[in-house]
């Protein structure tokens, strides 16, 4: 489990995990912020809350479905393989940094791809990194809203058709006018080079 200074654990307790953390424990839906934009999330080893998620989303595939992880060793067991230059790039990526991997484990199909491919991202958020630290287990992210390949910039922008859906929204960050942007994207080709995907 990831260890955190007092100093961030005093300013994650304000905001009550407690409540965010029950719900995912139960199987349940949350409105929480990322390091990128306002998301719905969910244990993304449970896979009936997964598909509550996809049921919400109103889609057939994991398009736009991600999984939140707080270290490379929480990565490691998800992925079928971590290639050497994707771990760099993860160690040193200055904004978020979602990557396609080819292959999952240990995760319900329902947030796979077609293909078997999975986006995963190490996150760089303390209060993200805290929730899936203290549950010990990935959380999915889709962007807040029912419209696909929408961002909501804010807490403000999300529409109560997605607030009344979920079983918990956090207080974390609620006020926060900073427009966010969705994390940039890569995988590796076949021949081992990085292919972005979204920049």
């Amino acid at each position: 489990m990831t260890t955190f200074t007092n100093e961030r654990a005093t300013m994650v307790q304000n905001y009550d995990l407690d409540n965010a953390l029950a719900v995912l424990r139960n199987g349940g839906l949350i409105l929480y912020p990322t390091d990128t934009v306002w998301s719905i999330g969910c244990d993304a080893t449970n896979p009936l809350a997964a598909a509550r998620i996809r049921q919400l989303k109103r889609t057939d595939d994991a398009f736009g479905l991600e999984v939140l992880v707080n270290s490379l060793e929480m990565l490691r067991a998800y992925v079928g393989r971590l290639h050497p230059r994707i771990e760099t790039l993860l160690l040193y990526h200055v904004r978020p940094l979602t990557v396609l991997y080819d292959q999952a484990r240990n995760l319900p199909d329902s947030l796979l791809a077609i293909d078997g491919s999975i986006s995963i991202r190490l996150v760089q958020d303390n209060y993200c990194s805290e929730l899936i630290g203290t549950l010990g287990k990935p959380l999915v992210a889709a962007p807040a809203d029912l419209r696909n390949d929408y961002f909501p910039v804010n807490f403000g922008a999300i529409s109560s058709d997605v607030i009344e859906r979920v079983d918990y929204v956090s207080r974390y960050r609620r006020s926060d006018k900073a427009p966010a942007q969705p994390s940039v994207m890569v995988k590796l080709s076949v021949k081992d080079e990085l292919e972005f995907l979204r920049e």
